[in-house]
């Protein structure tokens, strides 16, 4: 599976569209729970929740000026998040493969999937 740059933009500005997610978004809650075993395990075997993380974690939660500690978890709460984003972006597109879609594929699910005005 290969997308040029312009079209990973335009297939993202499609999915900005309001609606547009809601039927994938059932889809994965009724799956939620397999799903959650296969990231926690892709981050874990990537390493990007070992030693140097639970440093992190001690390092922002021990700081003892409140406002510093504050913005040192916020920090890392959005640094996780954009990890776990990206990671499960690619557990995601490892599971369209799986499913056995291709790109034709994908863009006929697509046309399914778009709201109705």
């Amino acid at each position: 599976m290969s997308f040029s740059q312009v079209q990973l933009e335009a297939a993202i500005a499609a999915l900005s569209q309001p609606g547009r997610l809601a039927d994938a978004q059932a889809l994965v809650a009724s799956v939620a729970p397999g799903l959650e075993r296969v990231l926690v395990s892709a981050l874990h075997e990537g390493g990007w929740f070992d030693a140097a993380h639970e440093a992190a974690v001690r390092d922002a939660a021990a700081n003892a000026d409140v406002e510093t500690r504050l913005t040192a978890v916020r920090t890392l709460f959005a640094e996780e998040t954009r990890l776990t984003m990206l990671v499960g972006v690619a557990v995601g597109l490892e599971l369209a493969r799986e499913l056995g879609h291709d790109a034709a594929g994908v863009d006929a699910v697509s046309e399914r999937n778009e709201p109705e005005d």
